[in-house]
């Protein structure tokens, strides 16, 4: 016989390599059947947030799904944030809970459904009459919908026998998603605009990437003689770098987004067009004709004059064969992205070394490090001001290789648990985390978590001191700067602590600890604690501060 949480598990197990977790009542026994049928691999994490965070990564890392799994109560409310990252950047993953008892509440629970339903999570609870039905119906809900949910055990069934498990050819089968049908005519009309264009631009989004559109999106490129680029999480999604002009927004090169605001039609696919991609509405000229592709109902920007629904690759391929023969982009027009891309578009400002106040210049850091980097490497970035230093300076060779777990919900220290996430999911790879000392601070139980689990790692911890972010936004408007600062913190003694090595970069010359231990070939992870200066403002940050300090 088997339990309910063994049949949770078994019903899990064909479907995932990974799980996520810290153990706790609610959960031991369902981490107790995974780990005893030895076919998902099992890795402790040292807080309930950690779990979600890395089952995320993991996922957009690997393009598989994950499993996450908690406690209830306690448990369950620390792991909310990283959950609500997950559903808002549509991440599909599974958090497996503990619940309160069939028989009602105890003084510690809570309403976890309704939590999980304040940020748009679905809960499926199991009974020991339907666990393998209903645990299936969730993974195939996470699955279609591209999203998180839970599956909460109710404390008082977790050991109640629930009968055997079925064999794997009795397991209900999951449906693979289906991608939205295409409007054809929508599709045809989209293909007359940007066959008139003269200076067309092609923007691709995760969407793009998650679809598998790039190859198309290479042929539509050349067939209309288009400049393209990315949003942040589909970067080198298209096949041509020639042509390319990378990330757009904040983190673009500044000639290029000024090369992309010359476009007259512009055609986004899998890509929501926020605030930080059209850098805050000035990417495009005006005049400019958007056309957007999506499996959204309706278009996700007022910018947008015509909408497509439809599966980007099917959709990117409707537009192709209803392209005319003759297109009407000037020759000029790929020659000048051309021009760009060979100049290079991470060659961003050197910095000066050490800032005026004696500690480093971010910018010589990142440009320095994007020399010693290993090409090999993942790069995984917290949340917060620094964001923009790895972003412009570390380019990397596929989508799947910069991961910004936190962003989508403007949360900041998941970065620790997203390496640990990144590292499962590509493990001879070096895994480079970005980070910030709040950050770094605010998860610092799992460093820990990535000493252990990475083959090969790097963090670099921008260490300003402070929350630079907000130093940078409202101490400019005079708010007051205590609050705001951190004592400095020997990060790298902590991370020798916990078995990493390490050193403290005050200099640029400092940096060369972990280029000697690049070249050394050794495993384990290294952190790397700059002593860099609050008053150098990212690029992408100084668009945020002048949005802000215009609404005043």
């Amino acid at each position: 016989m088997s339990t309910t949480s063994a049949l949770v598990a078994h019903t899990l197990a064909p479907h995932v390599t990974d799980a996520f977790g810290l153990m706790g009542n609610g959960n031991a026994r369902f981490i107790d059947a995974l780990h005893t049928a030895g076919r998902v691999r099992f890795t402790a994490v040292r807080h309930e947030a950690a779990a979600v965070a890395a089952a995320d990564a993991y996922c957009r890392a690997s393009g598989r799904i994950a499993v996450a799994t908690t406690t209830y109560g306690a448990g369950f409310t620390n792991a909310v944030t990283p959950l609500a990252e997950a559903a808002q950047a549509r991440v599909p993953l599974v958090l497996v809970v503990g619940e309160q008892p069939t028989t009602g509440p105890r003084p510690w629970d809570v309403a976890q459904g309704a939590i999980a339903a304040g940020v748009g999570v679905r809960t499926f609870t199991v009974s020991p009459d339907d666990a393998v039905a209903v645990t299936t119906a969730a993974l195939q809900h996470a699955l279609s919908e591209r999203t998180a949910v839970v599956v909460a055990i109710p404390y008082d069934v977790a050991a109640r026998e629930a009968g055997g498990a079925p064999g794997a050819g009795e397991l209900p089968a999951l449906e693979p998603p289906v991608p939205v049908d295409v409007d054809l005519v929508a599709a045809a009309a989209a293909a007359t605009d940007l066959a008139s264009a003269r200076r067309p631009f092609l923007l691709a989004g995760r969407g793009a990437v998650l679809a598998g559109a790039g190859a198309a999106l290479g042929e539509l490129a050349q067939a209309l003689g288009a400049v393209t680029g990315t949003t942040a999480t589909a970067r080198s999604v298209f096949p041509d770098p020639r042509f390319d002009l990378g990330v757009t927004g904040g983190f673009g090169d500044e000639e290029a987004m000024a090369l992309v605001g010359e476009a007259d039609v512009v055609l986004v696919v899998g890509a929501g067009l926020n605030q930080f991609t059209t850098r805050f509405g000035r990417l495009f000229g005006a005049g400019t004709r958007v056309v957007q592709i999506d499996e959204a109902e309706e278009p996700t920007h007022p910018v947008v004059t015509r909408f497509v629904r439809g599966g980007a690759a099917g959709a990117v391929r409707a537009v192709l064969d209803a392209l005319p023969a003759r297109t009407n982009a000037v020759p000029g027009w790929r020659a000048a992205a051309a021009a760009l891309t060979r100049r290079g578009l991470h060659r961003r400002h050197p910095g000066s070394g050490l800032a005026p106040d004696g500690r480093l210049d971010p910018r010589s850091v990142a440009a320095r490090l994007a020399e010693v980097l290993p090409e090999d490497r993942v790069v995984v970035s917290d949340g917060g001001h620094f964001i923009g230093w790895a972003n412009t300076y570390w380019p990397v060779a596929e989508p799947h290789r910069m991961q910004m777990v936190g962003t989508a919900y403007q949360s900041i220290g998941l970065g620790l648990a997203s390496a640990v996430g990144a590292a499962r999911a590509c493990p001879g790879s070096t895994i480079v985390l970005s980070t910030g000392d709040g950050g770094c601070l605010m998860a610092l139980a799992d460093l820990e978590s990535v000493v252990r689990t990475a083959r090969r790692g790097v963090v670099v911890v921008w260490n300003d001191a402070a929350y630079n972010a907000e130093v940078s936004l409202y101490g400019s408007q005079g708010l007051a700067l205590e609050p705001m600062l951190i004592p400095e913190v020997d990060f790298a003694g902590l991370a020798r602590a916990v078995g990493a090595e390490a050193a403290v970069a005050r200099t640029v010359e400092d940096l060369e600890r972990l280029t000697e231990w690049l070249a050394s070939g050794r495993e384990g992870v290294f952190l790397l604690d700059c002593r860099i200066s609050a008053s150098v403002v990212a690029p992408y940050q100084e668009e945020i501060i002048a949005v802000n300090t215009a609404a005043k």
